[in-house]
């Protein structure tokens, strides 16, 4: 049977730089704040996508509409020669 051996922890404090701690804070600091930006404007985009992507399915349905009301008045029109 094997075990997992934990690494050793100082508890007088010994080899602590507390200069090096809190500037590694403010660096874990800085990569969130930068990725919660990052995320806002991922999220804004994707908005703006999902909003061009409802302007386009609206076109193509209206589209569609205009397709039939051609192929209808066309087919009005070939009946009416023949």
């Amino acid at each position: 049977m094997m075990c997992d051996v934990m690494p050793t922890i100082n508890e007088d404090g010994a080899g602590d730089d507390d200069s090096h701690g809190s500037n590694e804070d403010s660096n874990i600091e800085q990569l969130m704040v930068n990725m919660l930006d990052e995320r806002d404007k991922l999220i804004d985009q994707l908005r703006d996508v999902q909003e061009q992507l409802d302007d386009a399915n609206h076109r193509v349905k209206e589209s569609g509409k205009e397709v039939e009301s051609l192929l209808k008045q066309l087919d009005s029109s070939t009946s009416q020669v023949r």
